[in-house]
């Protein structure tokens, strides 16, 4: 497997950010994301993971009817970010 660089990685988060507030009132599952990028799931969702403890990304898990997810979760922009971007 091929490693990437640090910058690469940063890259691919800004692109998952900026895909997220795009779909903003909607929160994306991790294979959505990794389709609309053309990545593996479990790196789009290591990612993810890195992104949320940053706070920039917050994980949804339940679905709109109120009924918890059992190993699923829906990723959307944390409001700090969402401001951060509108404000660009």
């Amino acid at each position: 497997m091929v490693r990437l660089s640090e910058e690469k990685r940063n890259r691919i988060k800004s692109n998952v950010l900026s895909l997220l507030y795009e779909h903003f009132p909607r929160a994306l599952f991790t294979a959505e994301i990794s389709k609309l990028e053309a990545r593996d799931e479990e790196f789009i969702k290591q990612l993810m993971l890195e992104l949320q403890d940053k706070k920039l990304v917050s994980c949804i898990r339940k679905n709109p009817e109120g009924v918890l997810y059992s190993r699923r979760c829906r990723w959307s922009l944390s409001p700090k970010a969402y401001s951060a971007y509108k404000q660009l």
